[in-house]
């Protein structure tokens, strides 16, 4: 099994978070995948920023939930990163979607309903990947358990992920419960032991952030499915190099 390499909110390190010159970086750096996270507007337009607040990464200010995709795309969301992304928009999802027709990039989309409850963002989510033909290469992860739960019961057949960053023994039997089809954890949490069991189990394994050569070398070297990186271009010449080691 390869490694999957996702972007983690792009090529992150190098390009403003969670915007398109950040995955068009990502891949010209050659990654298998993008991660991004995905919100709601007023006017409920799914668009890809982290922090539920418009401070940290846009020259606005307020919760995203507060103001409608009209309003949004007037911000400026890649100066605080360099000059050089002045005037970058925050972007809808259905603007992901449609550039990675012809790319056919994997997907992994948080849902970032975990501190703000954002009503029918699962279903609005899965019909966007219906809408594109994306389903089948996405998996959508949240730290709200509950929230992709929902998927399972959707009419939209797409695979989702527990997303957790705590320490927990029963950790791969409440994956299996809720149906999820792989575990996303703290790169801290990961160990051997857990791989083997996750696997044991028809589970996979991802995780993030990995940003050192050491730990994206011990990620791959466990046997992780994916893992999420702010640095591709490393992670992808690190999993090159070890395939041509083993050939």
């Amino acid at each position: 099994m390869s490694t999957i390499i996702y972007a983690h909110r792009g090529a992150s390190k190098y390009a403003p978070e969670n915007t398109m010159p950040a995955f068009e970086l990502a891949y010209k750096h050659g990654a298998d995948g993008i991660e991004t996270d995905v919100q709601l507007t007023k006017d409920n337009i799914p668009v890809l920023i982290h922090d539920e607040q418009l401070n940290r990464t846009t020259n606005g200010k307020g919760f995203v939930k507060d103001f409608t995709y009209d309003e949004l795309k007037q911000l400026d969301a890649g100066s605080w990163k360099s000059y050089h992304y002045k005037d970058t928009t925050i972007p809808t999802l259905d603007e992901l979607l449609a550039w990675n027709q012809d790319k056919q990039l994997k997907l992994n989309i948080e849902l970032k309903n975990n501190i703000i409850f954002y009503q029918g963002l699962e279903n609005i989510v899965c019909q966007k990947l219906a809408k594109y033909n994306m389903t089948k290469q996405t998996v959508i992860s949240s730290f709200n358990h509950d929230s992709i739960t929902k998927i399972f019961d959707g009419k939209v057949e797409i695979d989702y992920a527990l997303l957790t960053g705590r320490h927990n023994k029963a950790l791969v039997p409440y994956s299996k419960k809720i149906k999820a089809k792989g575990i996303h954890i703290s790169y801290r949490l990961l160990s051997n032991r857990l791989v083997t069991l996750a696997n044991d189990n028809q589970l996979y394994v991802a995780v993030y952030t990995v940003n050192s050569s050491i730990a994206i070398k011990r990620a791959i070297r466990l046997g992780c499915h994916a893992l999420f990186t702010d640095v591709p271009k490393l992670a992808i010449d690190i999993k090159k190099r070890r395939f041509a080691e083993r050939i």
